[in-house]
């Protein structure tokens, strides 16, 4: 990065020289001051595109796979259904959404809910979420 940053000062540099130089030599009585505004307007839009680029270009880190931590799930007695209940409510769905979507009443989806909260040992669907992403069941 300071390698960019050193090269993005030093081209900066030598193009102003280069300006300052031409300007006197060739195109003082040629040319508008305008002109010469525009040319580096240009040069400083083009020299900051490149430098932002090359500075913000990272390099994309993959995380790793994630691996539910089925010790946790067997330790906690979740069933596989409570663990379904779990992961649309980490979608974000309602009672209602969740009971449609699994072809159940809404009182098995809170009943389902309610032994969440105590193997869990909280007392939100926010927690419960946020406990479950912690102990690696859900994603």
């Amino acid at each position: 990065m300071k390698k960019t940053i050193l090269i993005y000062g030093l081209s900066l540099a030598v193009l102003v020289f280069l300006l300052e130089y031409f300007e006197y030599r060739y195109f003082v009585h040629e040319l508008s001051t305008e002109v010469f505004v525009f040319l580096i307007a240009l040069i400083f839009t083009a020299l900051g595109l490149w430098a932002g680029k090359k500075l913000t270009n990272q390099t994309k880190i993959e995380s790793p796979p994630f691996e539910q931590n089925e010790k946790a799930i067997r330790y906690l007695k979740i069933s596989e259904r409570e663990l379904e209940v779990l992961e649309l409510v980490a979608q974000g769905l309602s009672n209602k959404q969740i009971s449609d979507k699994l072809f159940v009443s809404v009182n098995t989806t809170k009943t389902h809910l309610s032994h969440l909260y105590e193997k869990l040992d909280v007392k939100r669907r926010t927690q419960a979420v946020e406990k479950a992403k912690s102990l690696k069941i859900i994603e």
